[in-house]
């Protein structure tokens, strides 16, 4: 499964990206996660939903230091990809 998120409020400069690409490998997830210009983390995550779910479930709450207030989740169709990078 594939699924974008995208997480609004204090989560630039708390770790965010970088806790979200430790969770993701450590459970098989592959994809991205970047700043944003607006100030919001966007990640998109592929794998076993299991494992997809479990990251964006992270997501929603987000490493210590950060304040989370919107998330936006979408389904989109998988396309396969390999490693997990932070941009």
């Amino acid at each position: 499964m594939r699924r974008r998120v995208v997480v609004h409020g204090h989560v630039q400069g708390v770790f965010f990206r970088d806790s979200v690409r430790r969770l993701a490998e450590r459970h098989a997830v592959t994809g991205w996660v970047r700043n944003n210009w607006d100030g919001s983390v966007e990640a998109v995550l592929e794998g076993e939903a299991e494992a997809v779910e479990r990251v964006a479930a992270f997501m929603r709450d987000g490493p210590r230091g950060s304040r989370v207030e919107r998330v936006e989740i979408s389904d989109e169709q998988p396309e396969g990809l390999s490693g997990f990078a932070v941009g």
